[in-house]
């Protein structure tokens, strides 16, 4: 069982960094996702993998026996509803970027950013400093 889940957790981790080097802005979504769901995996992994029992304290028992740790599974509940919100709003995000610029690919959207003489947004200078 426990090859299984690090396997798994070894695919999910390779395939996610391997979307989110991509220059598709959109697989670079995706892969940070597979890297969260990774990562979520890594968790309830460290707490869950041995007892299958709930975490339940009888009557009487001062302490759990061979009862799975319920710390790692409430991180991970978290964890998943966070992470699907932030991936949902970054979706978002990367198709409204797509309709007004007309592209994903992170090299073509240096070309969409403003002019260096546009007044609101003055490029960056060159010398390290700040804007003048």
């Amino acid at each position: 069982m426990i090859w299984a889940v690090a396997f798994g957790l070894w695919i999910t981790l390779a395939t996610g960094l391997y979307l989110a080097l991509s220059r598709d802005v959109l697989r670079c979504v995706v892969g940070l996702a597979l890297l969260g769901s990774a990562i979520n995996l890594l968790l309830l992994a460290a707490g869950r993998l041995g007892p299958e029992r709930p975490a339940i304290i009888e009557v009487g028992q001062q302490a759990l026996q061979e009862a799975a740790n319920p710390l790692p599974q409430a991180l991970v509940l978290t964890a998943i509803v966070i992470g699907f919100a932030l991936m949902c709003f970054a979706l978002v995000l990367v198709m409204q970027m797509v309709r007004r610029v007309g592209t994903d690919d992170a090299l073509a959207l240096r070309l969409a950013e403003p002019p260096a003489t546009d007044p609101v947004k003055p490029p960056l200078s060159t010398d390290g400093g700040t804007r003048a």
